[in-house]
Formats: C-alpha cells, sequence, structure tokens
C-alpha cells in the first residue's frame, strides 16, 4: 500500500509497494496556457498531442481519474480535476464505436481551481506533459490548496465610452471591443454584492489602479 510522508520541507517523498497506476494523474499546462485559462472561465481543460508516461502509460487516462493540473517555473498546483470524455471523442477504429479512444487527446473537466493563488509543488518529478501519480501524492497535492473559500455574489462591470448613431449600433461595437481587445487590455470592474465602493479593477486578471493621479 502506498503511503507518503509530509517532510518540514514541504516536498512530496512518495515510498511503499505503490506507485504510478494507481489511477491518479498530474498535467502540465503548455507554455503560455496557464494565463488563458486564468483569465477566462472555463469548465474543462483540453489538451491535444498528450502522451501519458510513466510506468503506467499505457493504459492512460480513463474517465474518472482524478488529475492534478500544474504550471512549470517553478512547477505550481492550479487546479484539480477528473478526466472526462471529449464531445467529438476520436477512435483507434472509426469504424468501431467501442474501440479505445485515439490517444494524444485528453479532456479534464474541473472540480477545483487556484488559478489566481497557485500552490507550489516542490519535490514533485514528473515524466512528461501526462504523469501517472500514486494515489497518496495526488492527496497530498489536493490538502495543499486547503478549505475552498465560501461562494458570495459579487458584481462586474465592464463600462466603454462607444460613439454610434443607434443604442443597436453602440451594443454591437461593445461587443466588438469586447471580443478584439478582451481581459488583457480591458478594464473589469468587481465589487462585493451591497459594497459597490469597495469596487477593484482588474486587467490581465489582477487588481490594477486606474487612477493614474495615483501613479505619480
Amino acid at each position: 500500500m502506498t503511503d507518503t510522508d509530509r517532510r518540514v520541507s514541504g516536498t512530496i517523498h512518495v515510498r511503499g509497494e505503490g506507485g504510478p497506476g494507481d489511477g491518479a494523474w498530474a498535467v502540465l499546462l503548455p507554455p503560455g496556457r496557464y494565463d488563458a485559462e486564468r483569465l477566462v472561465h472555463h469548465d474543462t481543460l483540453e489538451l491535444t498531442g498528450v502522451d501519458a508516461a510513466g510506468p503506467a502509460a499505457p493504459a492512460g487516462p480513463r474517465p474518472g481519474d482524478p488529475v492534478a493540473v500544474l504550471t512549470e517555473g517553478p512547477l505550481r498546483l492550479v487546479a484539480l480535476g477528473r478526466v472526462a470524455r471529449p464531445t467529438a471523442e476520436r477512435r483507434e477504429d472509426p469504424d468501431d464505436p467501442q474501440s479505445d479512444p485515439a490517444s494524444g487527446s485528453l479532456v479534464v473537466a474541473y472540480t477545483r481551481r487556484a488559478f489566481d493563488e497557485p500552490v507550489e509543488a516542490e519535490g514533485l518529478t514528473l515524466d512528461g506533459p501526462v504523469t501517472a501519480l500514486p494515489a497518496g501524492a495526488y492527496r497530498e497535492l489536493a490538502e495543499r490548496l486547503g478549505p475552498p473559500q465560501a461562494r458570495r455574489p459579487w458584481l462586474v462591470s465592464l463600462d466603454l465610452p462607444i460613439e454610434a448613431e443607434t443604442p443597436a449600433e453602440a451594443v454591437r461595437v461593445f461587443w466588438s471591443y469586447v471580443r478584439d481587445l478582451g481581459p488583457q487590455e480591458l478594464p473589469a470592474f468587481v465589487s462585493p454584492s451591497g459594497d459597490e465602493l469597495a469596487m477593484q479593477a482588474f486587467v490581465l486578471g489582477a487588481e490594477a489602479n486606474q487612477d493614474p493621479e495615483e501613479d505619480d
């Protein structure tokens, strides 16, 4: 049976008879994907061109398997999830719908997100973009996130001055700006419901000061 020891340094140390192949997986986000997942809410993470590594690699991830999603530089845990079936799943034999899914495609349904406050995952060694994990190592990674914060209502707004001949045209121009500029350039204003005086501006997923006088 596999167990884990929590060291004083916080590193993950795996020992025992168990090992990779207990049904848990570590998924490494490709370069640049972390920002995309952090800026826009997604229910699932879909990756293509990935292959599982480690002794359990021939079996590969199966629907329902727990997943730890990580990013490099340094290695950090950013989300938890479970393997899900793609909406348009490719099969090894296109003529046989019961054949195994084709390799190189992975969909993870998020169950917990920590993109705003990633957790260090030092001591964990990955063999590739998808690595089999002992169940104990996955549990210890999940424990590092701590309990989830309570959900609460927020008011989010995006105000843009638009010149147009009609209200309908103004709305169309507004959505064009939102589509073209997106969260990389447009400030969104958020405040707890009922406390508008606590409003904060966010750009690129982080709080951004919109008062130029305060920068002087």
